[in-house]
Order: C-alpha cells, then sequence, then structure tokens
C-alpha cells in the first residue's frame, strides 16, 4: 500500500481508495492526485474520475505500460499520488502533428503557465505527453523559447507498449489521446535521468528525416542501412518478420555536440523501409548503434543517486518518483530491469518509490538546461518534499 504521499492498491476498490482520499482531504483541503494506472486497467480511469468529483477532489492521470512501486513493476491496481495543494494543471488535447501545430500548442502550454511563474520560487514543468505523438522534441523546443531557463524541465509519455492510439491522460472531466498534460510543481528543483550507453565509434548521418521516421542514412534507404549495420556489428540478421523482436535490442545513438547520446529506439517499419522511433531525429544527425549490453547500470545508478543529491540533499528518508523505459526492460530483461529497481531503491534508502514504465523520457542537458527527448533511461524526481 505504501505511506505518507504515495499509495499503490493492488486491487482498485472504490470504496478503500474513497476512504483514503477522505481521509488525506481532512488533512490537507486543497489537496489533489495525481492517478497512475496500467494498461490493463484503462476502463477504470471514468470510474475514478467520477470518486474524485464526488469527493471534490482535482486529479490529474496517465496511463502507462505498467506501474512501479516498492521496486516491482505491477500490470494491475492504482497509484494515488497526494498534492498538499493542487498544483496548476492544463490538459491539452487533440495536439496537432506538424510544426505549426507544436508551435501552437507550445503557445496555449506557455501562455497558461506565465502568471504562475511570477516569484523566484523554483520550479519544475512535468509534462505527460501521449507516445504516439510524432513531434514532441519540436514541442520541447517551442516551449523552451518561449520559457527558457524560468522551469526546470521533466516529464515522461504514457500510452500502450503496443504503441497503437490508446487514450492515456485524463483530468476530472476527460480521458483525451494526442494530448499533452503540463503540471507546474513549485517549488520543484527538477528531475534527474541517465541511460548509460556508450557509443559505437562508426558514425553515419541520417540525410532524411521526417519527424521520428528515418527515411534514408548516408543517401540509402534506412532499413538497408540498419540491418547492414546490425549484421556487420553484431552477427544477427534483421529481417521484417522478426524486426520488433530484434529492434528493441539495437537502438541508435544521436551523438550530440557536447559527445552526450541520445537513444532512439526503433519501433515500426514502413514499406518504403524507412524507421520510425520513439522520438524525432533531426536532419543530418550522426547516428550511432548501440547494443543493450553496453548499458552501466552501476553507473547509471551513481548518476541518479549524485545528481538528487546535488538537487537537495541527502535522498534516504524522501519519496520518490522513478519512471523507467518500457525499451530499456525489453533490451536487459525483467530480472535485470528489477535488479535495477532493488539497486537504486537500496542506493537512496528512499521511504517510498513510485512511478511507472515509460515509453519515452524528458530531462534538461543540465539543472536549468535545455529540454532533451530521451528513451532508455531511467527518471527520477523528489515527491514527498514537495508541497
Amino acid at each position: 500500500m505504501g505511506m505518507g504521499n504515495m499509495l499503490y492498491f493492488p486491487a482498485i476498490e472504490i470504496e478503500s481508495i474513497e476512504t483514503q482520499l477522505i481521509n488525506w482531504r481532512n488533512q490537507y483541503p486543497l489537496m489533489g492526485i495525481l492517478v497512475m494506472l496500467p494498461e490493463a486497467e484503462k476502463q477504470m480511469a471514468p470510474t475514478l474520475q467520477a470518486l474524485c468529483n464526488r469527493q471534490r477532489i482535482p486529479l490529474c492521470g496517465a496511463i502507462f505500460p505498467q506501474l512501479i512501486f516498492a521496486a516491482e513493476f505491477h500490470c494491475s491496481g492504482v497509484c494515488l499520488l497526494r498534492f498538499d495543494r493542487m498544483p496548476y494543471m492544463a490538459l491539452h488535447d487533440n495536439v496537432p502533428h506538424d510544426t505549426p501545430g507544436a508551435v501552437d500548442t507550445a503557445e496555449n502550454i506557455a501562455a497558461g503557465l506565465v502568471e504562475h511563474l511570477d516569484d523566484d520560487t523554483p520550479a519544475t514543468l512535468f509534462l505527460l505527453l501521449d507516445a504516439m505523438l510524432p513531434n514532441i522534441s519540436t514541442l520541447l523546443d517551442e516551449i523552451y523559447l518561449r520559457l527558457a531557463n524560468r522551469v526546470n524541465y521533466a516529464g515522461v509519455n504514457a500510452g500502450s507498449e503496443t504503441f497503437q492510439p490508446m487514450l492515456c491522460l485524463f483530468d476530472n472531466q476527460k480521458v483525451v489521446g494526442n494530448g499533452v498534460l503540463a503540471l507546474l510543481l513549485k517549488p520543484h528543483q527538477g528531475a534527474i535521468l541517465e541511460h548509460g550507453y556508450q557509443i559505437n565509434q562508426q558514425l553515419l548521418p541520417a540525410t532524411s528525416t521526417d519527424g521520428n521516421r528515418i527515411i534514408q542514412i548516408d543517401w540509402r534507404p534506412a532499413f538497408e542501412v540498419y540491418q547492414e549495420l546490425v549484421q556487420t556489428q553484431y552477427g544477427v540478421e534483421i529481417n521484417r518478420d522478426n524486426f520488433y523482436q530484434y529492434a528493441v535490442h539495437f537502438p541508435f545513438g544521436i551523438l550530440r555536440a557536447n559527445h552526450s547520446v541520445l537513444v532512439r529506439i526503433p519501433v515500426m517499419l514502413d514499406d518504403d523501409n524507412a524507421l520510425f522511433c520513439v522520438g524525432e531525429v533531426p536532419p543530418n544527425a550522426m547516428l550511432t548503434l548501440l547494443e543493450a549490453p553496453q548499458v552501466d547500470s552501476q553507473v547509471t545508478l551513481q548518476t541518479l543517486q549524485q545528481g538528487l543529491a546535488e538537487l537537495r540533499g541527502d535522498p534516504a528518508g524522501s519519496e520518490l518518483l522513478l519512471f523507467y523505459c518500457a525499451g530499456r526492460r525489453l533490451h536487459l530483461g525483467e530480472q535485470a530491469a528489477l535488479d535495477e529497481l532493488g539497486a537504486f531503491s537500496r542506493a537512496t534508502q528512499t521511504s517510498a518509490m513510485a512511478g511507472a514504465l515509460a515509453l519515452g523520457e524528458i530531462g534538461g542537458s543540465t539543472l536549468w538546461g535545455y529540454p532533451l527527448f530521451h528513451n532508455g533511461t531511467l527518471l527520477t524526481a523528489e515527491w514527498g518534499r514537495c508541497p
């Protein structure tokens, strides 16, 4: 079940949940909740909306492939995370997939936030997005143009691990797909994320791209080049029949000017031999092939722990959000992923840990830095010390 601000109900028993919400509200009259549901419980979103409306409790929520609680993955139940005072929240649906649409959406998100950024209180813009949006990096660019470093940036993608359209974001009134849920957490120092992949020395340009679609690599059909790279470097033959089985184990890395690497996981293949990735790939990006066994979990966990300590001091005893990339779990296998969760929990000595399997993660390149869209990471932030 959990304690404090974070609770996990293994089964969605409305009477038990309602009793807990009433107890919370008696202590925190201005409270709100963040609800996280696993995909297998998606039909319960309207029931939880009705419950919160009956009790006049504001809520926001998202549906993920699975939940995380107490260093384990869960495919049933519900996580409830309490805000002592409901923060500013806005649910934007019907987000257009083109660049002008991203500009308009960013303008709407920023316009709603500005009046809540009228002091020096540190704030984090936490975004929950539908993983089916193909223009998330563009959207982040446009938001940053309007808000710059007035906020920290963090967030994750919700939705189905099958990458089929699904209504996955909700507030008190709506359950939507193709949307963005924006939360302004104040005071809040931001989030830390890390993937631990190491780059391969061979780099090739993405000579033709369209959003999250890689059409050509080095002036040749993207899938043909991808097949050759995997065969040459790792001795694995990928074809159309086994693409989904193997591609998740051989993601691309985008090498940035500061030598950091953004992971992009291929998830679909079209009839023109173009590859669809989770997250946009800029034109002429320099690509390298990454292999899952090169993930260095020890370095990853040390980076996360050190980052939390730099943000707010020793995280021991605090309540932590933790999101774990679904693709990373596929790479490493479920047991290795569970081992990472357990090692992270022990290293941080957290009092409670809640989150979900994510379909893409958002974090700044540095504290107060530019927001970047990632795959393959763990993302963590403090929850229990927030108001």
